[in-house]
């Protein structure tokens, strides 16, 4: 019969084999002020769009890629014009 060995527990590290606090560290290190973790990188932005899937036309979607860079915010601002002579849309 064979039996499960029991798991080995995590082998204790001494504190003295702590990595050196170099200028390295400090750079990846996170950035408290007070309680409160700083965030880094690009902010939040206040009005954020949401990932859609919509099926266009071939010929309609190589045109817009063909425009360029920007392609999906000028769709957007497409859109958004469409609806505002509409109506629809808050201008």
């Amino acid at each position: 019969m064979s039996a499960k060995k029991p798991s080995t527990s995590a082998t204790w590290t001494d504190p003295d084999d702590a990595p050196e606090l170099n200028e390295s560290f400090f750079q990846h290190a996170d950035l408290l002020d007070g309680e409160k973790l700083v965030r880094r990188g690009r902010p939040k932005a206040v009005v954020t769009k949401e990932p859609v899937k919509i099926r266009l036309d071939a010929d309609v979607l190589a045109a817009l890629r063909a425009s360029g860079d920007g392609w999906q915010t000028r769709i957007n601002d497409t859109l958004r014009a469409s609806l505002q002579l509409a109506g629809r849309l808050k201008a």
